[in-house]
């Protein structure tokens, strides 16, 4: 049974993709958000639910502690935020982390000029890939709300392919790489519709 620690858990993705872990999988779940009382506990027996901010980093370590994979869907001070993720999973002894950043930080997208709202992203990006952990940064496209699970995955130094992808493509994705400890690791990869 994999642990799993969901960072920014009240996100419309990770919202979407704590629904997948528990259709398709028998992983034990820990919602980590800043205000608790905005998710009712979808499973009692299989998730917990953690009131804490990612910058908190006693309250971080602590919910770190037994995990096997951390997924990471965040916002606002993300360097900051990446720069906590990296300490409370060396405190804790957690390898495996998947972050989500966004298309485009790498000025990777054909036709599209870097633009600064992307600094976040890239800046948190950059703190993941210079630690020693078992990370995949996940730089999706816009979210669509399409049925199929179908996407295409470009690796970093490549041209990012397509736009959207759909949240259910995202999921199964984020899934895959949480239960698989070696899939993709120290790998930067951009995910769009198939």
């Amino acid at each position: 049974m994999t642990n799993v620690l969901i960072l920014g858990a009240n996100g419309q993705l990770a919202r979407h993709t704590t629904r997948v872990f528990l259709r398709d999988t028998d992983a034990k779940l820990t919602l980590y958000l800043r205000r608790a009382s905005r998710l009712s506990n979808p499973d009692p027996a299989r998730v917990t639910i953690v009131e804490g901010d990612v910058l908190d980093q006693p309250t971080l370590t602590a919910a770190m502690k037994g995990q096997d994979a951390v997924y990471a869907n965040l916002s606002g001070a993300m360097k900051e935020q990446a720069e906590c993720i990296v300490l409370a999973m060396h405190a804790a002894g957690v390898k495996r982390l998947i972050f989500i950043s966004s298309m485009g930080i790498y000025g990777e997208v054909p036709g599209e000029r870097y633009a600064s709202v992307l600094d976040p992203y890239r800046d948190s990006a950059a703190v993941i890939e210079a630690s020693d952990l078992d990370y995949t940064i996940l730089r999706p496209g816009w979210f669509t709300r399409d049925a199929a699970i179908d996407y295409r995955i470009t690796q970093k130094g490549e041209p990012f392919q397509g736009h959207d992808v759909s949240l259910n493509s995202l999921s199964d994705l984020i899934v895959k790489l949480a239960c698989s400890p070696t899939m993709a690791v120290r790998r930067s990869l951009g995910v769009s519709s198939g």
